[in-house]
């Protein structure tokens, strides 16, 4: 009969920001294996385990023994197999030989034409027993331990003392329970049993005999003092931080990352309040903030307004009967993280940013590119260029002079200790020295978007000073050929590349990407092995934003239709996509993309160029009387709601192309011996393909 299955490795403490992924992979990786060899039931499923010192899962449904199964083994040609009297021929014998048979299973060999005409082969048909519960175990084990994610295991030696064994860290203690009997396997020297341990200082005793499978969360919990599933103490921990916060009149940080991590390293949480001196609350909170996530792993409680408190929550490992000893420890490790923070604070405020832009001439950016002054530089001209074409001479300036300061804080005490708050920094210490508001937002926002789903610049000194910096990474890189390949893309390109899509669509600016990106290689100048790239560097972000596009939920065809053409304004991309939608749905949509696609065809086909022009007294058939007569009509009503941007009723207007084309194409040869006529009837398929591919390219909704 079946019966639920509990493994658990007790080792010495895992590394916490792997600790979730390592139990998924684990009880995954496990249970897999065990349902490929039949161990399972249909029915059956798992539950992983993991804690900062074990890894387990819970498997329910196992069998003891899976059921045999018939096994056919093909051998070879019959001719090869048997000679002329039926008997077994050596290659036959050596065969059956490796397959643990022997002459005595020939008989029963089938034989089985494998198709029309083709000789007879030779098929052993067996029964392969089941696997016994201990060998499939023991290689679903082995198979878990394989798979888990670790980038560097350790070696450590075993109890004998000569032994050695490799693993992300030393385990002492291996529990293998099918319902309550004890499954004898073994790995890194251990000899399954039902015996675990509990918490370091807090366990009701040493060792914790588990009674069976399904009593180990219940028993550990109860005797061990550890909450071993990681989504529950999880959600105790959340649930903690929330009684916690409502009874300090705050909210804890929202941080998932940091509360995986804090799972990871507890066993019984224990959520108390701390403090510090209200005087730290004069540093910026983003630094306050970050020392003590990052260092001390606490939660800094914010006000309704989201502005950082003076008090913070720990998620202690014990639960003694009087805290005080264990808030007090906390409080006082904090105080002196906080103090540096506010001394890199006051210390930094004394050297304005524009003395430290000097000093980037000593950093290197990469050695193909120059220095960290030389970027900036470049930078600068970039965003003179752009802010010249989005607001003129005024626009210009601002840019420029954010541009020059945006990389300065890189250079101050505090991004030193804590690069995460470059540009934030910049932007605190940019109001200290009396810049305008816009020009130290955009020292900040210089950087956004960060990552997907980050907010814009705010501003539009911003928007021009991040566009200029990302368009600076992008065409550098590519001009010394660090283009992305696979999944390396250690400059980060492609989040630059979406950036710069976020911005010109989002944003709606009046900007053509070919002339940002010669902008953008003019500022390089012959800087270094730098060779422009302009166009790969345009390849890349036309294939990034169709991959955008497509993630946010637009069809492969409608995205094709309007990428294809690239078109320069990327602002335009909502409005194109949204009438190609409203297109597709007419009932003339399919009839007028396969047209385009076979006026694209034959214009393709033509040696030379076709000048889009119709001589009305070549018109010789009435199908093209017809169709150059509904062309003049509709052209001039699609041409009228492209330029007022109505590109919806643009593209709808050619509805009523469908009955003059598809007449065309029955009842008029285009390729005929007279040249004069054949040049007219190509120009006017020409007239048609323009008129219908401005918005985007049509024969891509062809199916």
């Amino acid at each position: 009969m079946s019966a639920n299955l509990l493994i658990e490795l007790f080792v010495e403490e895992l590394p916490p920001k792997a600790l979730k992924k390592l139990g998924e992979v684990f009880a995954q990786t496990l249970f897999q294996t065990l349902k490929a060899q039949g161990l399972c039931a249909d029915a059956a499923g798992v539950t992983p385990y993991a804690s900062p010192r074990r890894l387990a899962a819970h498997v329910t449904a196992v069998l003891p023994q899976a059921a045999d199964r018939a096994v056919t083994q093909k051998l070879m040609p019959a001719a090869v197999g048997l000679d002329a009297a039926g008997h077994a021929t050596p290659a036959l014998l050596k065969r059956l030989a490796a397959l643990g048979a022997d002459a005595s299973v020939v008989p029963q060999l089938r034989r089985q034409s494998e198709g029309d005409g083709k000789a007879e082969v030779l098929y052993f048909d067996s029964t392969a027993k089941g696997a016994a519960l201990a060998d499939g175990l023991q290689k679903a084990i082995e198979a878990a331990m394989a798979a888990l994610p670790i980038p560097k295991v350790m070696t450590y030696q075993l109890a004998d003392g000569w032994s050695t064994v490799n693993f992300v860290r030393p385990a002492h203690g291996l529990v293998a329970l099918h319902g309550a009997d004890v499954v004898p396997i073994g790995v890194l020297g251990l000899a399954a049993g039902r015996t675990t341990r509990g918490h370091r200082f807090e366990a009701a005793r040493d060792s914790i005999v588990l009674k069976d499978a399904d009593s180990y969360a219940a028993q550990l919990e109860a005797e061990g003092a550890v909450i071993a599933s990681f989504a529950a103490r999880r959600a105790e921990i959340a649930r903690q931080l929330a009684v916690a916060a409502a009874k300090a009149g705050g909210q804890p940080i929202a941080d998932d990352a940091l509360l995986d991590e804090v799972t990871a390293l507890v066993e019984r949480p224990n959520v108390l309040i701390g403090q510090f001196e209200a005087a730290f609350l004069e540093v910026p909170q983003e630094c306050l903030i970050l020392t003590m996530k990052a260092n001390q792993k606490y939660f800094p409680l914010l006000d309704a307004a989201g502005k950082l408190t003076n008090q913070f929550l720990i998620v202690s490992n014990i639960r003694p009967a009087d805290p005080a000893a264990v808030v007090g420890g906390n409080e006082r490790v904090v105080r002196p993280r906080l103090a540096d923070a506010k001394f890199f604070f006051d210390q930094d405020r004394k050297k304005p940013l524009e003395a430290r832009v000097l000093g980037l001439a000593k950093v290197v950016y990469h050695n193909k590119l120059g220095t960290q002054g030389e970027r900036v530089q470049r930078v600068c001209a970039i965003a003179r260029a752009i802010g010249s074409e989005l607001g003129g001479e005024a626009l210009a300036n601002q840019a420029d002079r954010a541009a020059l300061l945006a990389k300065a804080d890189l250079l101050t005490d505090m991004v030193g200790e804590f690069p995460e708050l470059q540009g934030i920094m910049g932007r605190y210490y940019a109001l200290h020295d009396g810049l305008p508001a816009d020009i130290a937002d955009a020292i900040e926002d210089h950087y956004k978007p960060r990552f997907a789903g980050d907010s814009l610049p705010r501003g539009r000194v911003g928007t021009v000073v991040a566009l200029a910096d990302k368009l600076e990474t992008l065409t550098g890189m590519f001009g010394i050929g660090q283009a992305p390949t696979g999944d390396k893309d250690p400059f980060a390109l492609r989040r630059h590349a979406l950036g710069v899509i976020r911005m010109l669509s989002e944003g709606d600016l009046d900007l053509p990407l070919d002339s940002l990106l010669a902008a953008a290689a003019s500022a390089f100048g012959n800087v270094g092995e730098f060779k422009p790239a302009a166009a790969a560097l345009a390849d890349f972000i036309y294939e990034r934003l169709a991959g955008s596009l497509r993630e946010q939920g637009y069809s492969a065809q409608e995205v094709d239709a309007v990428v294809s053409l690239r078109p320069q304004r990327l602002g335009d991309i909502p409005k194109r996509l949204a009438a190609v939608r409203a297109f597709a749905a007419l009932p003339e949509a399919a009839s007028l993309a396969a047209a385009n696609k076979r006026v694209g065809n034959i214009l393709k086909k033509v040696d030379g160029s076709v000048v889009a022009r119709v001589d009305a007294a070549l018109l010789k058939e009435p199908a093209e009387t017809t169709l150059d007569g509904t062309l003049a009509l509709v052209k001039p009503q699609a041409d009228a709601a492209f330029a007022s941007g109505d590109y919806t009723a643009s593209l709808q207007a050619l509805a009523a192309l469908r009955e003059p084309v598809d007449a065309f194409f029955t009842d008029v040869m285009v390729n005929v011996e007279d040249a004069a006529l054949r040049a007219n009837r190509l120009g006017l398929l020409a007239t048609l393909h323009q008129a219908m591919n401005r918005i985007a390219d049509l024969s891509k909704l062809s199916a």
